[in-house]
């Protein structure tokens, strides 16, 4: 599995970037290091340098006066029965990664392959076909549902489309799939506004898993819930990948709940991944001095538990006027922060097995002393982790 945005550059060997290689995204990395003589399995979904960006139209004519870059060269892929999580600030960008790959919003640049698909090139009806393998979980169970159909009608609405099953085999469909989230069969013939938030979020992840999907996009599924609906939703989801052998993309911007159900975790901020690596490895030694901002925000379930709070300064630039080199400096923390920053652009590199950083002053880097001087550096790479870096969790 991989995850990325563009340059190459490898903190363990190899030439070191040219400046050229230093103004692109870092090269998509390797989910792990297989033995010699063996070849990792082929991800399920593969995506390399996706790219949305949304044009700024002012005047009476609709003139161009700029580009959001929402998603800015973002790469990464997904083993099956794997689950990615992807955790960052309102607006870097989760969202609209997810959209593009299912192509509810199209990509301007990039690639996306599922199971060998180029899901890019599809036309209108093989990519109809590919949408019972990929399937999406909205953010809010009120809106995603339609208030004029019925529970029923809105969970067999997919198996009518797909063809897969009509009259009385569809609603026998339709009260196993109620029963399998947790819903009573006779809830069919209700409508969304008599049922509550989370009983509303259980009839979105039947009409999900209706077409029988082997990948989903989970949309924040859990933030517009109570806490103690949050782990019910949580544990049906897990217990159903579980089950039903199924993959997640699963956004969410709670990092306890992240911690609790991904495999890995990817980091994003203005619209590039800033890290990746194992949920055990990130949560205990975060080295993207955002991803520690972000940790020591988050409550931790213990009174007696002091935490020192790594509050940054500034504002979330704008996507449509992202700063030069590294996205994050404006506001970064790092004690070795200087003009460097400013000018080069850092490639994920792999600070440690399968932990990927874009940052040239987290050891070990690609980004060469000299090379960092010639951009104006003054000081030196060094290792950075804060207390609230190594504290057990």
């Amino acid at each position: 599995m991989t995850a990325g945005n563009g340059a190459n550059g490898s903190g363990r060997g190899g030439a070191p970037p040219t400046s050229e290689s230093m103004a692109r995204t870092a090269a998509t990395p390797h989910r792990s290091t297989a033995a010699e003589g063996q070849t990792l399995p082929a991800p399920l979904l593969s995506v390399r340098n996706l790219q949305k960006h949304f044009p700024i139209k002012r005047g009476v004519f609709g003139r161009r006066a700029g580009t959001v870059k929402a998603v800015d060269g973002v790469s990464f892929d997904i083993a099956a029965g794997e689950t990615l999580g992807v955790v960052g600030e309102s607006g870097c960008g989760k969202t609209t990664t997810g959209r593009c790959i299912l192509r509810l919003i199209e990509p301007t640049a990039g690639d996306v392959s599922f199971d060998g698909t180029d899901v890019r090139a599809l036309g209108a009806e093989p990519l109809r076909r590919l949408r019972r393998e990929m399937q999406i979980i909205f953010q809010d169970p009120f809106s995603s549902l339609n208030p004029r159909m019925t529970v029923g009608a809105i969970v067999r609405e997919g198996l009518t489309i797909h063809r897969i099953a009509e009259g009385a085999e569809a609603d026998a469909r339709v009260r196993r799939l109620l029963e399998e989230v947790g819903l009573r069969p006779d809830y069919a013939s209700r409508y969304p506004h008599e049922f509550s938030g989370g009983q509303r979020q259980r009839v979105g992840i039947a009409r999900a898993l209706s077409v029988e999907p082997r990948f989903i996009v989970c949309d924040e599924p859990v933030s517009a819930l109570d806490v103690s609906v949050q782990a019910q939703v949580v544990n049906l989801l897990q217990d159903l990948q579980r089950d039903r052998s199924l993959t997640y993309l699963f956004i969410a911007h709670d990092l306890s709940v992240v911690e609790h159900i991904a495999d890995r975790v990817a980091v994003m901020y203005l619209g590039r991944v800033v890290e990746l690596a194992s949920a055990e490895g990130l949560y205990r030694e975060p080295l993207m001095p955002y991803t520690q901002a972000l940790l020591s925000a988050a409550p931790v379930p213990d009174p007696t538990t002091k935490r020192q709070r790594i509050v940054l300064t500034g504002d979330v630039p704008s996507p449509a006027n992202q700063p030069p080199g590294c996205v994050f400096h404006p506001r970064c923390h790092h004690p070795a922060k200087d003009a460097a920053c400013t000018r080069i652009v850092p490639p994920l590199e792999e600070k440690a097995p399968g932990h990927w950083v874009a940052c040239i002053k987290q050891p070990p880097t690609g980004v060469s002393w000299a090379e960092q001087q010639g951009a104006g550096g003054t000081r030196e790479p060094e290792r950075y982790l804060p207390v609230i870096g190594v504290e057990q969790r």
